[in-house]
């Protein structure tokens, strides 16, 4: 079987450690401590002696460089500075990378928020007009240390960890083989026809669980997946139901974003690529993460028979769509 991170990379990050680390840097738990959804690195609210609250994130050992982290803190912090709503680490003694107990973390100010309603025009206007401003950020220079979305890592590197390691059950492997390679045609196809667009810094990882919404608007969160790559990758996962529709949810987000950045309309050749990108590539990542126990435990119908199924079924469907005419606005 292909190789995976080392077992249980969490063992040592007790409830105690938790406290310790804040400890280290200065502040004083109260004791109680929630832990927040996520499961690439450990992250939780903890509340403090003197009545605040704040969340840390514990870095996945091993995952990225300290060069990396750094960068992602600064593009966070750059985007605060220009009055852009994110949620950017806190400096303390003039760090916002820490070490403590054989982990790297960082702290953040609690914010609130709710999941937005991108049935409404407005809420996706308002999206796309802060997404515009993050962008028009992003694009100023480029991320050093921080990987490119592109075929390469997110296709064909998970596609040679999955047939390399026993992931397949046997009467599936040569269904997923001929599948997965078809819609790595359509993906190479599909950037084809968009031709040289521009990597800009981006989110990343843009999806719904990552914007929280207030009176105020959204405020955007978890940058640890920021990375160069199209724009358009921040945009189509706010995107969903029939073609009509996500033509009509188009169309109101990019009537917001051009108010700051100008979308290049090739990027729409890319939409059902990168949807097919990401479905090979969260394969491959719970597949690498499966010695954490916070994987089996959360993941229970991964690597099942029905979920091969129901995987290699999604390819067939994207190879359809990447042959569909791209989406334009209306």
């Amino acid at each position: 079987m292909a190789a995976m991170e080392p077992l249980a990379p969490y063992a040592g990050l007790t409830p105690d450690a938790v406290l310790d680390a804040l400890d280290s840097v200065g502040l004083r738990g109260d004791g109680r401590q929630l832990a927040l959804n996520s499961y690439e690195n450990r992250v939780y609210q903890i509340w403090l002696e003197d009545g605040g609250a704040v969340v840390a994130k514990f870095y996945r050992p091993e995952r990225w460089s300290d060069a990396a982290i750094l960068e992602e803190h600064a593009f966070s912090q750059e985007l605060a500075e220009r009055e852009i709503p994110v949620v950017a680490p806190l400096v303390i003694d003039g760090a916002s990378l820490h070490r403590h107990g054989g982990f790297r973390f960082a702290l953040y100010p609690r914010q609130g928020g709710r999941v937005p309603e991108l049935s409404d025009p407005d809420t996706l206007e308002w999206m796309g007009r802060f997404i515009g401003r993050i962008h028009a950020v992003g694009a100023l220079k480029k991320f050093e240390h921080r990987p490119v979305l592109d075929i390469a890592s997110f296709g064909e590197a998970p596609r040679a960890f999955l047939l390399a390691g026993e992931w397949l059950p046997a009467d599936l492997l040569e269904a997923y083989r001929s599948v997965v390679d078809q819609a790595l045609d359509g993906v190479r196809r599909a950037f084809d026809r968009a031709g040289e667009v521009a990597a800009i810094r981006l989110h990343g990882d843009c999806h719904m669980g990552n914007v929280l919404w207030t009176d105020d608007g959204p405020h955007f969160v978890d940058f640890d997946d920021s990375r160069m790559g199209p724009a358009v990758q921040d945009l189509w996962m706010l995107l969903s139901g029939e073609r009509g529709e996500r033509i009509r949810q188009l169309s109101d987000v990019l009537a917001g974003y051009e108010d700051f950045m100008e979308f290049d309309s090739r990027e729409l050749h890319l939409v059902e690529a990168l949807r097919t990108l990401r479905l090979i590539h969260y394969a491959a990542w719970l597949a690498r993460r499966w010695s954490d126990p916070a994987f089996p435990a959360a993941f229970p119908w991964f690597n099942t028979q029905r979920y091969w199924q129901d995987h290699i079924l999604e390819l067939r469907e994207q190879i359809a769509a990447m042959d569909e005419p791209p989406l334009w606005p209306a």
